[in-house]
């Protein structure tokens, strides 16, 4: 068997790792980032509203509330390419067998069960490439690997909508399952641990884990960690708004086709893609910290925003550059918010860390497509649900930007 301490010493084999993190990640998310992609398609047959068509994909990530906490968990104590490719075989089942749906109540359970598998790809795969990489290129290698998500997302969008005018919105489910199973097969094939030789989990009994957990939920105080829950938050409701609204809101509002709202999807998953790995890459040598392109990208959304709630353009071409905007800021924050999570937590609760804060995350998730799509059906229009977006991002850079100097000094959670 292949030695892997050599294979990580020779500094070649990580790029594998790195690789197929990304197409694991890229697989698992390419039906749940999609889904925006054929709302209209679902919507029109089972003449939904649009808080519904928020549920579907708070259904999908709904589990992930707790799903994450334990996956984090589960990462610290057994190799990744169990936990990873378990879970991302369970979505692809999921999803394959969703296609027997036949009411929109059974549709939301099955796409529970697809959260469940979901929960252990994000923490999973930034752990795995945490474990690989040294800190002067985390930035870089993990702005690659959170780059699977807007890029499954890109590919759905460019495809689903397809399938679902040629075969119907079912169809895609199937498509989905089995970019899953793909995903699934790579990572449980070629992943190799960077710690080959990590001793098994000793039994805790009660008082222990008591104690453990204590530890763990501690992180909550550090500042740190608040800089985190609050870009998280913020940030991550901006993005479904952008995922799951841009497309029926530009078709309602500008009477644009199916295929040509999907197009303005497909750009910003594709700019997405983009600003995932060069705003990662910039935290790297960022002399202000890892955590500054965050504030930058704040800033950015509330400038896009306002353009596309308050000052809608007509023109395809200037919407593109709308949308690609929207897409760099609003989608690449991600890459370097989760390597300044990984570069913060102690080495033996990274995985516990980005679980706990993708857990948050998972929270507004949850949360924010049906609460907009309720303000959308409540007032007849799309300007409440931007104008919450808005505010919340306004807050979240008022509120982070004061500690940002001090925290990016000594980038640590405390390790109690």
């Amino acid at each position: 068997m292949t030695d892997v301490s050599s294979l990580r010493q020779e500094s070649n084999y990580r790029w594998i790792i790195l690789l197929i993190a990304t197409v694991a990640q890229a697989s698992a998310c390419f039906f749940v980032q999609g889904i925006g992609a054929i709302a209209i398609f679902i919507q029109q047959d089972w003449n939904l509203s649009t808080m519904q068509i928020g549920l579907l994909v708070s259904a999908a990530q709904l589990v992930p509330i707790l799903g994450l906490l334990v996956a984090g968990e589960l990462l610290d104590r057994f190799e990744e390419r169990i936990v990873v490719g378990m879970g991302t075989l369970i979505v692809a089942v999921a999803l394959c067998a969703s296609t027997l749906a036949n009411s929109y109540l059974s549709l939301l359970m099955f796409l529970i069960v697809v959260g469940a598998g979901y929960s252990t790809a994000q923490p999973g795969g930034s752990k795995s490439v945490s474990s690989w990489f040294p800190k002067k290129q985390l930035g870089f290698a993990m702005g690659i690997r959170q780059a699977g998500l807007p890029l499954g997302g890109a590919l759905s969008a460019a495809i689903l909508p397809y399938i679902a005018t040629r075969w119907g919105w079912q169809y895609s489910f199937l498509a989905g399952g089995l970019v899953a199973l793909f995903g699934a097969l790579t990572f449980l094939s070629f992943y190799r641990s960077a710690n080959p030789n990590k001793p098994p989990p000793v039994k805790s009994d009660k008082k222990q884990l008591k104690a453990v957990l204590a530890s763990r939920l501690s992180m909550l105080s550090d500042p740190a960690m608040k800089n985190i829950i609050f870009s998280g938050v913020s940030l991550v409701s901006v993005q479904y708004g952008i995922l799951i609204f841009t497309a029926l809101y530009l078709y309602d509002l500008l009477d644009l086709s199916i295929t040509a709202a999907a197009t303005l999807l497909l750009i910003a998953q594709g700019a997405g893609i983009a600003g995932r790995i060069i705003l990662a890459a910039w935290s790297d040598r960022c002399k202000s910290g890892r955590y500054f392109p965050v504030l930058i990208c704040m800033l950015a959304v509330i400038f896009g925003l306002i353009i596309l709630a308050w000052s809608p353009l007509r023109s395809f071409w200037m919407l593109s550059i709308l949308v690609g905007w929207l897409g760099f800021f609003g989608f690449g924050w991600y890459g370097p918010w989760v390597a300044y999570v990984a570069d913060s937590a102690p080495p033996d609760k990274t995985g516990f860390a980005l679980g706990l804060a993708m857990a948050i995350n998972q929270v507004a998730i949850v949360i924010m497509p049906p609460a907009l799509g309720f303000l959308k059906d409540w007032s007849h229009s799309y300007l409440p649900g931007w104008s919450v977006l808005i505010i919340m991002t306004l807050t979240a850079l008022v509120c982070t930007a004061w500690s940002t100097l001090s925290i990016s000094k000594s980038p640590s959670l405390s390790n109690k």
